[in-house]
């Protein structure tokens, strides 16, 4: 048995792809981006420009999905636009650093947060880290429907947390209307471009998870209709809340009292209604790591089970449960995987070699919108990117300026990210070969 069912409806899609998307970086990251930019106009603004930015990149992938509606996604897409191997180099590297090592990071900042409620060593939260990882994993192996459901309540929960903090933070006594106009203190753009780039970074880094549902598309239901949807949805609402949210820090703290605070969203939440508001964040975001982790965990095994249906990973990871129906050997593969980079710290150092190659396959899936588009134009899109053909261009434009900014800002680390991405041009003509021969890495 190789083939996934269809079962995710619209609000499944919707609540994973947002799900996945809100972390714990939007309740850490405004304090960063407020001492770097100071006024209330270019913090706020720069999460409307992000969001923006980010909802670019999903309209693109929206056509995308719509037009393949398979597992994989980008593994997919890239396959269909530029070739197997541009295809199995995303996998690859997605596979085995990427999404192994994102979960890791955010399994330890979710265990981090269990210790403001019990006291753990160092040790310990890598091992809680690990433990979470371990139970997402098996909760995802056992059953679409207990991951599904288990993130729907996630999600729903912190977007109720983000929706609180808007309401109280905006209602109740203790803002300052003066402070959203607050001004930025020998504004210059020339003095301002270093904290712009800085904080466009976070703020993207916030918005990530935008194209996470895709991995899944062979698994939703009326794909040629609610991928798109759900992809334009969510990413939509959580625009929404980032920036609603930052209204409310903006309103309560000013960009100076942002600034001065190391958790802006706990500083907020104790001005307006008291001590108990750290334990409450601190409660959020438990609830938003252990979400955003689950979907990252549910979705992303999907692609070394593509892979592997193409022959260009190993066989097993393409093997579906006959009794659970989901890929089981690749969710444990991914799991065991992840919780020993948790256990080992390495996550990190990871992480910072690959982010930008992320950024390079998001272009060109946004450019194989335009390449195919003209390579094969009589094939059925039921969506179309709005806005074409400025849409792909203008996210690749960002992009890029974002891949050339990083490479400037930190060329070993990009060197190595491009090492760990190139060593997969070796290991796709091994499978390929193997592949071609009848034989393959079981």
């Amino acid at each position: 048995m190789t083939d996934l069912k269809r079962q995710l409806t619209l609000f499944d899609a919707t609540m994973i792809n947002a799900g996945t998307m809100i972390a714990s970086a939007i309740f850490i990251v405004p304090a960063t981006i407020a001492a770097g930019l100071q006024g209330s106009a270019l913090t706020i603004g720069v999460w409307v420009v992000g969001g923006l930015v980010s909802l670019l990149g999903a309209l693109c992938v929206a056509e995308l999905g719509a037009a393949y509606p398979r597992a994989g996604g980008q593994f997919v897409y890239l396959r269909e636009a530029y070739g197997p191997l541009w295809g199995f180099l995303y996998g690859w590297a997605a596979s085995l650093v990427v999404n192994p090592a994102s979960i890791a990071a955010i399994a330890v900042g979710f265990a981090t947060y269990v210790g403001f409620f019990v006291p753990l060593s160092g040790a310990a939260i890598q091992v809680v880290a690990a433990a979470s990882i371990l139970v997402l994993t098996a909760l995802n192996t056992v059953g679409v429907p207990p991951g599904v459901l288990t993130q729907n309540v996630l999600t729903a929960l912190k977007i109720g947390a983000l929706a609180a903090i808007v309401g109280l933070g905006l209602l109740l006594p203790g803002g300052d209307v003066a402070n959203l106009t607050a001004a930025a203190p020998g504004w210059s753009f020339a003095g301002l471009a270093g904290p712009l780039g800085v904080a466009m970074v976070a703020v993207l880094w916030a918005y990530d998870g935008w194209i996470e549902i895709t991995y899944v598309g062979g698994e939703v239901v009326a794909p040629e209709r609610n991928l798109p949807r759900s992809i334009v949805l969510s990413t939509a609402l959580v625009i929404a809340l980032y920036v609603l949210v930052n209204v409310a820090y903006v309103y309560v703290l000013a960009p100076a009292g942002m600034a001065a605070s190391p958790l802006v969203a706990s500083t907020a939440a104790e001005m307006v209604i008291g001590p108990g508001g750290a334990a409450l964040v601190a409660a959020a975001i438990l609830i938003s790591t252990l979400g955003a982790n689950n979907g990252i965990v549910l979705t992303s095994a999907r692609i070394p089970y593509a892979m592997a249906r193409d022959g260009l990973f190993f066989r097993w990871t393409a093997r579906v449960d006959p009794r659970f129906g989901t890929p089981a050997l690749a969710l444990i593969a991914q799991g065991v995987l992840s919780a020993g980079l948790a256990l080992s710290g390495t996550y990190e150092e990871l992480i910072t070699y690959v982010v930008f190659t992320s950024w390079i396959f998001y272009a060109m899936s946004c450019g194989a919108v335009i390449r195919l588009r003209r390579t094969a134009p009589g094939m059925e899109r039921p969506y179309r990117a709005w806005g074409y053909p400025l849409t792909p261009v203008l996210f690749i434009a960002f992009s890029l300026w974002l891949v050339g900014a990083t490479i400037l800002e930190s060329p070993r680390e990009s060197a190595i990210g491009a090492g760990i991405v190139l060593a997969g041009v070796p290991a796709y003509f091994s499978w390929k070969r193997r592949a071609m021969t009848g034989r393959d890495r079981r």
